[in-house]
């Protein structure tokens, strides 16, 4: 199977400072998260607030899960944190 990205849902975690949204691979749901720091690799610094990221999360979508997709590669874990690095 690959992963896909079909929930266009995402959440802001204020306590991680992060946003949280969801893939698939076949049946199995995978969460990620990007680092709300993740966001100043993809363009001028957004507000480091809930609109703000979640903004910011909205305007590079297409990045992200593209990133994402490149993380996940087929290794199965339960969770994907996405880093500065990572961009």
């Amino acid at each position: 199977m690959t992963l896909s990205f079909p929930n266009r849902s995402r959440s802001y975690d204020a306590r991680g400072r992060r946003v949280r949204f969801w893939g698939h691979d076949g049946a199995l749901e995978i969460s990620f998260f990007i680092d709300q720091c993740a966001f100043s690799r993809m363009g001028p610094d957004p507000k480091f607030d809930e609109a703000g990221i979640l903004v910011a999360f909205d305007r590079y979508r297409d990045r992200i899960l593209d990133v994402a997709a490149k993380v996940y590669s087929g290794r199965r874990r339960d969770a994907y944190t996405l880093l500065p690095s990572d961009f």
